[in-house]
């Protein structure tokens, strides 16, 4: 999906108003008040980190899958098998943006009661961004993981076709006067939404990020729509490519072998026009999510300290010819939530226009103006 910087022209809401918005949607369809207001949680926190792809961009999706009936508005979330500091969870095919957070509770619990927890799920679709997660582990003093596979975008190394998702993978550390460290990252060389900007701008990509139909290397984003496929992370063997696909191989048996859910390829697709796998081989997608325990391995604090310190040693790096130096993981999406929680988020008229579309046939009010000002760029 285009980041808000890739269009010439935003309109500013505010996170409350977005926020309400899509739980009153979730609502209309008859996901209770808690539940609505959990998934809308999800999605305001994609819009304020700067992950414009995961926020309200996607509601009109969320929207077209429960108007016909393809998510449970009403799921019946269970353990259906555990042990002292594991389980694995059924979604009864509810919204990700609530199953992934029950779930996330499930693991977090058990951290608190046993040193760590781990969750794998199975039958549950998109739960947005996998940084919520691990951000939600931090407010309760641990450390947080959680993964989750997706619809089919990747090839796997020396492979020709599609088999894997971008399979994200996120964990976050808690500092002591310092932010915290929140690495949310895909397994895959690119996000699939850098192509469709390229795409709509009509110029190639760089080499490493797709290949054609055949599984030629191509900078041409039309090939990858046109039966292509995106790479792992690293691309090619030599660049490190088989690392990238190790990684969403990982993810894959964490979060769909591990709990019964569909793996690789038989992943189902969250967007309705894409392609339907032949067949399947478990209950809807599968997420993992992990919890631990800080003061099971070091004094919290301690910890917490020597967090401070690995990000004073890492901001203070020689920078590189042309840079400021590096960044600390978590940092652009932290100073994204600062200025949009002050700002306003930006959304580029198409969102817009999808927003008043559910707005029309729903009936739940949205303002096309309803924006701090509009902004021009």
């Amino acid at each position: 999906m285009a980041k808000i910087s890739d269009e010439p022209r935003t309109h500013l809401y505010s996170d409350a108003y977005l926020r309400n918005f899509s739980a009153q949607v979730f609502m209309h369809f008859g996901v209770p008040q808690a539940d609505a207001e959990q998934a809308a949680d999800v999605l305001a926190k994609s819009d304020l980190r700067g992950i414009d792809s995961h926020g309200v961009a996607r509601l009109h999706t969320y929207f077209e899958m429960l108007e016909l009936g393809r998510i449970n508005p009403k799921p019946i979330i269970k353990v259906v098998r555990e042990k002292a500091s594991v389980a694995s969870v059924d979604g009864d095919n509810g919204l990700g943006l609530v199953v992934g957070p029950k779930a996330n509770e499930i693991a977090m619990d058990k951290a608190e009661q046993h040193g760590s927890g781990w969750v794998s799920v199975c039958n549950t679709n998109h739960f947005g961004i996998a940084g919520y997660y691990p951000l939600k582990a931090l407010e309760r003093d641990l450390i947080g993981w959680a993964m989750t596979n997706t619809t089919k975008l990747v090839a796997p190394l020396w492979g020709a076709e599609r088999m894997l998702g971008t399979n994200p993978i996120a964990i976050a550390f808690p500092g002591y006067k310092e932010p915290p460290i929140v690495i949310d990252m895909a397994t895959s060389a690119v996000a699939y939404g850098k192509i469709e900007i390229a795409l709509r701008k009509k110029e190639p990509v760089p080499k490493g990020w797709i290949v054609d139909k055949h599984g030629r290397e191509t900078t041409n984003p039309q090939d990858m729509i046109d039966g292509g496929a995106q790479l792992p992370l690293g691309s090619e063997r030599e660049m490190g490519g088989h690392k990238g696909y190790g990684l969403a191989s990982m993810v894959d048996i964490l979060c769909c072998v591990l709990s019964g859910a569909n793996w690789g390829p038989f992943a189902p697709p969250f967007a309705l026009r894409q392609e339907i796998p032949a067949r399947s081989v478990g209950k809807g997608i599968g997420h993992f999510f992990g919890a631990m325990q800080i003061d099971g391995f070091i004094d919290k604090d301690e910890f917490k300290k020597q967090i401070d310190d690995w990000i004073h040693v890492f901001r203070n790096t020689k920078p590189a010819p042309g840079t400021n130096g590096p960044l600390i993981p978590g940092d652009p999406e932290r100073e994204a939530e600062a200025i949009r929680s002050r700002e306003g988020i930006p959304l580029l008229k198409p969102v817009v226009d999808d927003l008043l579309d559910i707005s029309k046939r729903t009936g739940v009010p949205f303002q096309n103006r309803r924006a701090f000002r509009e902004k021009l760029q």
